[in-house]
Formats: structure tokens, C-alpha cells, sequence
């Protein structure tokens, strides 16, 4: 087993292996959309894990909806955004792995 130390750039993102993975903790906020407004994508494949809470969104085109315990995948590329529609925090750790 290797063991790696990280680096943080200014947006807070933690990279190990030479900016291969990114990972990072996020909140979103009852009522918060991500990103504000329009879609986000990226050049990594996106996995996420709910922590606390429920999201619900778009990606590709497709309606989700993923809560506590739950997992997503949104392949690199896609087009997509979330949004918290309760009234509790949503706490998600996500990891970015360049394909």
C-alpha cells in the first residue's frame, strides 16, 4: 500500500497522485442549487457518496434523486446540477478520477 500526502489548492480541493483523484467534502444548504444557475461538468468521472440528507437533480438529461447512504456516478463530461430540496443540510463527499 502507497500512502500519499495531499496538497489544497485555493478551492479548498484535496489531490492526491499527481491531480489523477480530487476529493473533497461539500454542504449544501436546504434550498441551495449546485451550480447556482445553468449545468456544471468536468474532465473526471465523479463519485459522490451521501452522507447526511437527500439531493435531487439532472445528469445527462435524467432526473435523480439520491438520500443518506446512497451513491452517485456522473460520468466525465456530463452535463449536470443538483439541488437540495429539503429542509435539512446535505452532506456529500465526492471524489473526481480522471478516466
Amino acid at each position: 500500500m502507497e500512502v500519499k500526502k495531499y496538497e489544497q489548492d485555493i478551492k479548498g480541493l484535496q489531490t492526491l497522485f499527481q491531480n489523477e483523484v480530487k476529493f473533497g467534502l461539500v454542504n449544501i444548504q436546504p434550498g441551495e442549487r449546485v451550480p447556482g444557475t445553468g449545468l456544471s461538468n468536468h474532465n473526471e468521472d465523479e463519485y459522490s457518496y451521501i452522507i447526511e440528507g437527500s439531493i435531487e437533480g439532472e445528469c445527462g438529461g435524467h432526473r435523480f434523486k439520491a438520500s443518506e447512504g446512497e451513491a452517485t456516478f456522473i460520468p466525465s463530461g456530463e452535463q449536470h446540477w443538483a439541488v437540495n430540496n429539503s429542509d435539512k443540510v446535505c452532506r456529500i463527499v465526492w471524489t473526481l478520477v480522471k478516466p
